[in-house]
């Protein structure tokens, strides 16, 4: 029947045509697909109720559904292909982020510690699928977080929904603050540093990969500045200071297959290359000592990815790298950022527009 382009309203014979179209249709589509057209169709098949039932109000406390009540609950997102919106194109990535739950970590000298711990998971999905099962990351997760530690739990929960999931690709990552307890420069005093770090763990084509990234928070004091600050006393005997800002790096480091690479050994290779670290417990010698330091240490930007690029070079554990560095300048009312990569792991032509904005120190 072709009522396309008609004038007037359609008689009865062209409305029981449509009818019985509509009823050949829904005969073999899926539920959710008559939900998607318009959930009243139900109302026209054969079987369906007289009217609209009277609903009640009140929540059924004590309902608990059986297998087949279960089995009989519409599921619209992992519906068939003919309800995909838009383009039926391949997503690289659909998933959750930010889900939180503790998760124990091990540390270097064999102790462990429980943290807080926001998780992003995503798999891959392909053209002809709806969508997924995305409670099923979170399930995975609670499955494995009591037993497991840290990387052992991302890959016992990317095991599990991989296959549940029926994905190529697929990509973990867990962020946390580390505490770790630092000492001053020279009073003797200690406090806690929390360190942000992520773990990612990255499956493609069936090869995972490890990934550990850092966010390590240093002063950098501009060797230009330094210079004509000395200069100013030097030739004209005039007191001047050099401008100095806290400034972060965010270090991404893929662990080689079969090595641990320990949160302490990532911030202490920080540390070793960019000693200018800021402090956590300061009395008046620690200032001081402080102060001797960053002039010791003038640095660049550019100065300071290549210094941690310098360590990790040095580090076997470490295979491809990354160094995104922003000094957040005290003189100008903009930031200096560099970027420097190593291999082809974080080779990028396009940069997110918001990955310098993110450098900050939270505290």
């Amino acid at each position: 029947m072709n009522i396309q382009g008609r004038i007037g309203t359609p008689d009865t014979d062209e409305a029981q045509a449509a009818l019985e179209t509509l009823r050949l249709w829904a005969a073999e589509a899926h539920p959710a697909e008559i939900t998607a057209l318009d959930p009243a169709i139900a109302r026209l098949l054969p079987g369906a109720p007289d009217s609209y039932p009277d609903l009640a109000r009140d929540y059924d406390a004590d309902f608990r559904p059986d297998a087949a009540y279960k089995a009989a609950m519409p599921d619209l997102q992992n519906g068939p292909s003919s309800l995909i919106v838009g383009a039926k194109a391949r997503i690289e990535h659909v998933g959750i982020s930010n889900f939180r739950l503790p998760i124990k970590y091990k540390l270097r000298d064999g102790g462990e510690v429980v943290l807080e711990t926001s998780v992003t998971g995503s798999v891959s999905l392909e053209a002809e699928k709806k969508g997924i099962n995305m409670s099923r990351i979170l399930r995975s997760f609670y499955a494995h977080s009591e037993r497991e530690f840290s990387f052992e739990v991302m890959a016992a929960a990317l095991d599990d929904y991989v296959e549940n999931l029926e994905s190529f690709d697929a990509r973990l990552m867990m962020r946390f603050s580390l505490p770790l307890q630092v000492e001053s420069l020279r009073s003797g005093l200690s406090g806690w540093q929390y360190y942000d770090i992520a773990l990612e763990l990255v499956e493609s084509a069936g090869v995972r990969t490890k990934i550990v990234h850092l966010d390590f928070v240093y002063s950098s004091t501009c060797p230009c500045s330094l210079e004509l600050s000395e200069d100013a006393r030097i030739r004209r005997g005039r007191m001047a200071t050099p401008h100095s800002q806290r400034s972060v790096a965010r270090i991404s480091a893929v662990v080689e297959p079969g090595q641990t690479l320990w949160f302490e050994d990532l911030i202490e290779l920080a540390r070793a290359n960019v000693p200018t670290e800021t402090q956590v417990m300061v009395k008046r010698e620690d200032e001081q000592a402080f102060a001797e330091l960053n002039a010791a240490n003038p640095i660049f930007v550019e100065d300071a990815v290549r210094a941690f690029a310098a360590g990790l070079m040095a580090e076997p554990r470490v295979g491809d790298f990354r160094v995104i560095a922003s000094h957040q300048e005290s003189l100008h009312s903009h930031d200096a950022v560099a970027l420097l990569t190593e291999g082809p792991t974080f080779a990028q032509t396009s940069l997110d527009p918001q990955m310098f904005a993110t450098l900050i120190h939270r505290g």
